[in-house]
């Protein structure tokens, strides 16, 4: 069913440390609004969509997601390399070493924890889509935050490509949405 390609859909290759922006890239890993909460929300309502249409759409879209985690992860784990202990306390990440030592662990800029709690699946495929929509529109957000907290062009190179591609998932969810409106459901 799944066939892994490797290499992350846009190329990452950040060349300077910056363990700040590190920091926060975490929100879009394991944040309420970030690729994992996304892959898992598309995954798990593809089971009760309707019709083999709305089924492959979440399907397409959540693998995506998948790979989008790949892309940050990469990002921060070259943010982080070759930090030192010292250096990692000075930017706020000591209890995230604690546990995680430089392991990429899902969580939000502030130390949260990814939860599933982050979605809903209801099995009402108007509602699902409706809360598709918005889940987009606050990652696209959040990318855009992001985006302003750095100048770096390896970093912003990636950070625009997902953005677009929340753009894009937008209006897919928004074509079947309106699809589905037509058909009564």
């Amino acid at each position: 069913m799944f066939k892994y390609v490797k290499h992350t859909n846009y190329p990452i290759s950040i060349k300077k440390k910056d363990l700040r922006m590190a920091k926060f890239l975490l929100t879009q890993f394991g944040g309420a609004n970030g690729e994992l909460a996304a892959a898992m929300r598309y995954f798990s309502q593809k089971f009760t969509m309707p019709d083999d249409k709305g089924k492959a759409l979440l399907n397409d879209i959540s693998t995506e997601e998948l790979g989008h985690c790949e892309m940050i992860c990469t990002m921060v784990s070259q943010l982080t390399k070759n930090a030192t202990l010292k250096e990692l306390e000075e930017a706020g990440l000591a209890s995230y070493y604690a546990d995680h030592n430089k392991g990429i662990y899902p969580i939000d800029a502030s130390g949260v924890p990814f939860t599933a709690t982050y979605f809903a699946v209801t099995a009402d495929p108007i509602a699902d889509l409706m809360e598709d929509m918005s889940a987009e529109q606050k990652a696209r957000a959040v990318y855009e935050n992001l985006i302003d907290l750095t100048d770096d062009e390896d970093i912003l190179a990636p950070l625009l490509f997902l953005r677009q591609r929340e753009v894009v998932h937008f209006n897919r969810f928004k074509e079947l949405y309106e699809y589905y409106k037509s058909k009564g459901y």
